[in-house]
């Protein structure tokens, strides 16, 4: 299930030293704007302590985590809507996302320049925000003249489109993003059509000199409170180092471990599990799945060739200490094609031609 998160923010203010404390790689980040024109791709692990405890008890060869991408997007500034800076590419670089980590400034440091002269984090958040509505008005408004010619004839598709497109010109006339309505299900499978900007979900980092600054913003998404600097030190140290680090920082978990965590989540994503002796794998399924459709996230023809499964809580399986075991004690289930499977679920299936 591939999955990507676009970084995003005007210039110089952490995107590419937050990708590069992600994925390791080391990409420009200089003291410019447009530094990153091409984008980086990266892909990165989801932490999860459950795939350790159950390889474990599995002793697999490989243990294969979870991952989510992210992609290190060209800085952008005031206009790029209009193709400001290098905004056409952005924007189509943002199309292409599933969701937004938009990088906000709220640091101070003399040597490193702010694209719009000066630290104001409400003004950043607002600069990017309108950005990507003017440019869901352009495409709105676009598709609305050519819809209204076709629901004059009467066609109930383009009336349906209509109204929906009338709908969102209103709330982003508002200077709101598309995200901030609700859709029925008929709507949501003619947005998909329009590939809007503003209604990718979001998760705001505020990039502060102070981690522990508490976060007073309100955004409409998820705000993280992070030093990325800080965090491209930690992610720089041996494993067995980054623990002991961060413990002596007096945190809990790395701000990146959060992000992704959080990125996992904005999703509306889940986790299960298979393990065997060759390998323990987590595999990303949308929270609402049912078994056939996780069985496809493995091979594309276990989806078709769907029999049944046998399903375990991680948990249970932990306290069994053994597949064999598990089976003894009657906990592993077998569930049929309705069943919705829950996170942290360990499954095998069987699968026919």
């Amino acid at each position: 299930m591939s999955l990507s998160i676009g970084i995003v923010g005007l210039p110089n203010v952490g995107k590419s030293t937050l990708f590069n404390a992600l994925t390791k790689k080391g990409v420009e980040a200089s003291n410019y704007p447009f530094c990153t024109i091409d984008p980086n791709v990266g892909v990165v692990a989801v932490p999860d302590e459950r795939l350790s405890k159950i390889a474990a008890v599995s002793k697999p060869k490989k243990i294969i985590p979870a991952a989510i991408e992210f992609v290190d997007i060209a800085g952008l500034v005031k206009g790029a809507h209009k193709g400001e800076g290098l905004g056409n590419q952005f924007l189509a670089n943002v199309r292409e996302c599933d969701a937004i980590c938009e990088v906000v400034r709220d640091f101070a440091d003399n040597n490193i320049i702010h694209v719009d002269g000066g630290i104001d984090p409400e003004r950043d958040h607002d600069t990017i925000s309108l950005e990507l509505i003017f440019a869901d008005m352009q495409t709105v408004e676009k598709r609305l003249a050519k819809t209204a010619k076709e629901a004059k004839s009467g066609a109930k598709d383009a009336v349906k489109l209509q109204k929906l497109l009338d709908k969102l010109k209103t709330v982003l006339d508002r200077g709101e993003p598309a995200r901030a309505l609700e859709y029925d299900d008929e709507e949501k499978k003619m947005l998909k059509g329009l590939s809007l900007l503003s209604l990718k979900p979001v998760i705001y980092i505020l990039n502060a000199n102070d981690a522990s600054t508490e976060n007073k913003r309100d955004w409409d998404g998820a705000t993280l409170t992070m030093n990325i600097k800080q965090e491209e030190e930690i992610a720089g140290l041996p494993p067995e180092e980054q623990a002991e680090y961060i413990k002596e920082l007096g945190l809990q978990k790395s701000g990146l471990d959060k992000l992704v965590q959080a990125s996992y989540s904005l999703l509306g994503l889940i986790t299960f599990f298979t393990t065997g002796a060759d390998e323990t794998r987590a595999w990303t399924v949308g929270s609402g799945s049912k078994a056939p459709q996780a069985a496809g996230v493995i091979h594309t023809d276990f989806e078709k060739g769907f029999i049944r499964a046998e399903v375990i809580g991680w948990e249970k399986f932990i306290e069994a200490g053994s597949e064999s075991s598990a089976r003894e004690k009657g906990w592993l289930r077998t569930e049929g094609k309705d069943y919705i499977i829950q996170d942290g679920d360990i499954c095998n299936y069987l699968i026919g031609k």
